[in-house]
């Protein structure tokens, strides 16, 4: 059967992709580091195939048209849009899909019983899945299976719906006949007010980032629920901080215990969510 070998949470912040470059800032080295850190756990697992959660900012899926979670099934996927390459210098990259992996997620003739999930077999990936894989895995040379979460646009679902996502892919990799090795990325943020009035002024809300650290660092997904589950507790602590639930699907993915490396780095973005569970 096939094996969920890693699970890792990063940041998706498409301005890192502009910012850290040679010669590295100061504030930003930190951040470099833990994706270097990743980079070799992802090749040291031997990966074969990369199920990708992250949250589509209002391209692929807008207010006319919000699931709540959605399964690509494409072959191959096209990212970035054009003004993630105008704005923040990305570059245009062609993924693989992993089809097989997919329909194994969503249930080929019947939906699984945890979760319903829509399916997309047309998907143009913005920097929430691009940023991220080419930190990890610059070479861009592994399948992928994304998953899009509606963390961004209310009614947006509850942290239980993404404890039920993080255990189904596991459970969808633990019955799949396969020998593959799957590792799981999520990408999203610690607190984070992007567009408000605390952008890029430090973390809006330390005492936040500072608990949501230590739920992934002690494996505490009941202190996850307890605070997450307060839409406006969230809001408070910024109009995006939603989008750290996909890391909330990682922990849960793992089975809920501790994270092998726990790091939350400052910089000149705010805070960065850095969360990695090995299996060797």
């Amino acid at each position: 059967m096939a094996e969920l070998v890693l699970a890792a949470a990063t940041p998706h912040n498409p301005l890192l992709w502009r910012a850290m470059r040679d010669p590295m800032p100061d504030d930003l080295a930190g951040v470099a580091a833990n994706f270097a850190r990743f980079r070799r756990s992802f090749a040291e697992h031997d990966v074969d195939v990369v199920v990708v959660i992250g949250t589509d900012h209002l391209r692929q899926f807008s207010y006319d048209h919000s699931p709540a979670f959605v399964v690509g099934k494409a072959e191959s996927y096209h990212g970035t849009w054009e003004n993630e390459v105008r704005t923040f210098g990305m570059d245009y990259v062609e993924l693989e899909g992993h089809r097989e992996l997919a329909d194994e997620i969503t249930g080929r003739r019947v939906q699984p019983e945890a979760i319903d999930f829509s399916v997309s077999l047309e998907w143009r990936l913005d920097h929430s899945f691009v940023i991220p894989l080419q930190y990890v895995r610059p070479e861009l040379d592994v399948p992928v299976v994304p998953i899009h979460t509606n963390a961004s646009m209310p009614p947006v679902p509850s942290v239980r719906r993404f404890i039920a996502l993080g255990e189904h892919v596991r459970s969808a990799v633990a019955g799949w006949d396969s020998d593959a090795r799957v590792a799981l990325l999520t990408s999203g943020h610690m607190a984070n007010d992007v567009g408000g009035p605390r952008t890029f002024a430090g973390s809006p809300d330390p005492d936040f980032d500072r608990a949501a650290a230590a739920w992934m660092r002690d494996g505490d997904l009941d202190g996850a629920i307890a605070v997450c589950s307060d839409f406006d507790r969230l809001l408070d602590a910024g109009c995006m901080t939603y989008q750290y639930l996909n890391a909330v699907a990682a922990l849960a993915a793992m089975g809920g215990r501790p994270a092998d490396f726990a790091d939350v780095t400052e910089s000149r973005f705010a805070s960065s969510p850095f969360f990695l569970w090995e299996t060797r």
